[in-house]
């Protein structure tokens, strides 16, 4: 499996497939949440053979989350948000423990949230930065960069995150641990 095709998959894992929960103020609405993450490297999906994208789909689902649908660059992902999560006044990041992952200094300040992140695992080392704002307790934009290996193959690649609240219910949607 080629090197960049990994690092989409991290990508989709610390972008909203790593999604960065922050409270606002007024907190976040718990609920249904949409969240798509784009990048150059999520461009390239439509040229993995299948193959390949069967590898990419086992390798998601070791880490604890199912490939997201991926069209034009982006990957959209179904999250489930409780009150809980919802009323925490750091943000919670999702997807990250299942990677290696944990969250440093992280940090808001009104409605902008902002945290440092540092992978230490068999697949992924690294550290990376995500950042962004809610523009209302059912929307918010971001950022997510990441600088470091996955599988010992470099990466440097940052994300665009974006999500909105779709409803109350999450049906059958479950919330991440």
């Amino acid at each position: 499996m080629q090197p960049r095709f990994r690092a989409a998959v991290l990508l989709m894992m610390m972008g909203g497939a790593s999604l960065a929960i922050a409270s606002s103020s007024p907190p976040m609405r718990p609920g249904l949440w949409e969240i798509t993450t784009t990048s150059d490297l999520l461009r390239l999906v439509p040229a993995i053979p299948p193959d390949q994208m069967q590898g990419l789909m086992n390798l998601a689902r070791q880490h604890g989350f199912d490939m997201p649908a991926i069209n034009n660059g982006a990957a959209t992902a179904r999250v489930c948000v409780t009150p809980e999560m919802a009323q925490q006044d750091t943000p919670a990041v999702l997807y990250q423990r299942q990677s290696g992952c944990a969250t440093r200094n992280a940090s808001r300040a009104g409605n902008a949230y902002r945290m440092d992140f540092v992978c230490k695992s068999s697949h992924v080392t690294g550290n990376g930065k995500a950042d962004g704002t809610f523009a209302s307790p059912e929307q918010f934009s971001g950022r997510t960069s990441f600088d470091g290996a996955v599988e010992g193959n470099p990466v440097n690649e940052h994300a665009d995150v974006g999500g909105r609240w779709v409803q109350a219910s999450c049906g059958a949607v479950k919330p991440l641990q």
